[in-house]
């Protein structure tokens, strides 16, 4: 049945197991309690619809696309890069068409077309997703460095070399160039340290 809504229903009870799903990587710089893959896909869609704004791309289809950039991760868990050294994560396609399975056709057909343009990087949504991605890695690094997780520097630095937008590469110098708390300061009237 075409109106069926039950696989929608199993869906988004699937999608919110990435609230609980942590970004494995961040271990490795030693950070006990990283964030959520849904609190990274949440802030990389709003990095997202930024860069796409300031490099001419549509900010919504760049927001959608980054949103959902890492929902296979609650069939695969989120693998980091040296877990995919031996164990390489699932095709986000394929894994994407299971989870629709059972969905009325035209949202399971549209939801896999985002995530098929997400994966191919040929749009400037898409490049604008990667490069939000990335950014917000980045800016997650900055984070727990002013936190004390020191380790994080090599994702910073990693991150901010994998940038291709000029607005990405714009806002890492920025955000290297800022502490954490700016913003609270700003929002208070209080001078920079």
């Amino acid at each position: 049945m075409t109106d069926d809504l039950s696989a929608v229903g199993r869906f988004l009870f699937e999608a919110g197991t990435l609230k609980h799903t942590r970004r494995t990587g961040w271990w490795m710089a030693g950070v006990k309690d990283p964030e959520s893959v849904a609190e990274h896909s949440w802030r990389t869609s709003l990095i997202a619809s930024l860069i796409a704004k300031l490099e001419g791309a549509d900010p919504a289809k760049a927001a959608l696309l980054a949103v959902w950039h890492d929902t296979q991760e609650t069939r695969t868990g989120d693998v980091n890069y040296v877990g995919k050294k031996y164990a390489p994560a699932g095709d986000p396609q394929a894994v994407t068409a299971d989870q629709t399975t059972g969905m009325p056709e035209a949202l399971a057909s549209a939801i896999q077309d985002v995530v098929a343009e997400y994966e191919a990087k040929e749009s400037p949504e898409a490049v604008c997703a990667r490069d939000a991605d990335k950014l917000e890695c980045l800016l997650q690094g900055i984070e727990y460095k002013a936190q004390g997780y020191e380790n994080a520097q090599r994702w910073i630095d990693n991150s901010r070399a994998r940038l291709v937008t000029k607005t990405g590469q714009r806002l890492a110098a920025e955000l290297l160039g800022q502490d954490s708390l700016d913003w609270l300061r700003t929002a208070l009237g209080e001078p920079k340290p």
